[in-house]
């Protein structure tokens, strides 16, 4: 029960089974879970969520590192704490402007380009954190980025 529910919560509930790009496809799946945080809940909701899934999720990592490699495709929970933290400091401006959906698009690409570019020190984090932490922790480095990177596009554009 412990190890299924461990892969239930690493995989986001089955998306890190997800035969190619398993990365990208757990952070498509939370965007609606960052889009109803924002918009029912706003911050203290975004900033829950966050949290949540990045303390799960190192939870649920430490258990399935048990049986598989370092950082294996499956587990996306990452993905998620990193892609809901790139929209955190955003929430009012998404929440109260219908106009503005582009920047979850924006938002996603961004995360997804320091996800998978590893800048220093999410490079780092990936590298020699070799646990459960690690795991996380580099997607919330990228989030970071992703989120400095927003706020310049938005100070222009919106």
């Amino acid at each position: 029960m412990k190890k299924k529910l461990a892969y239930l919560i690493a995989s986001f509930f089955g998306a890190g089974f997800s035969p190619k790009a398993s990365g990208t496809v757990g952070s498509l799946c939370a965007l609606p879970f960052i889009a109803l945080c924002i918009n029912y809940g706003g911050f203290a909701w975004l900033l829950s969520f966050t949290i949540g899934t990045f303390v799960l999720g190192t939870l649920a990592s430490h258990e399935v590192l048990k049986y598989t490699k370092h950082d294996p495709a499956l587990i996306v929970i990452d993905e998620v704490a990193g892609q809901s933290l790139t929209f955190l400091f955003f929430t009012e401006l998404l929440a109260k402007h219908s106009d503005v959906w582009w920047i979850y698009l924006v938002g996603f690409g961004l995360f997804r380009l320091f996800d998978i570019l590893k800048p220093w020190p999410v490079s780092w984090a990936d590298e020699k954190l070799e646990n459960a932490f690690g795991v996380m922790f580099d997607d919330i480095l990228a989030g970071l980025y992703a989120a400095l990177c927003l706020f310049l596009i938005i100070l222009v554009f919106v």
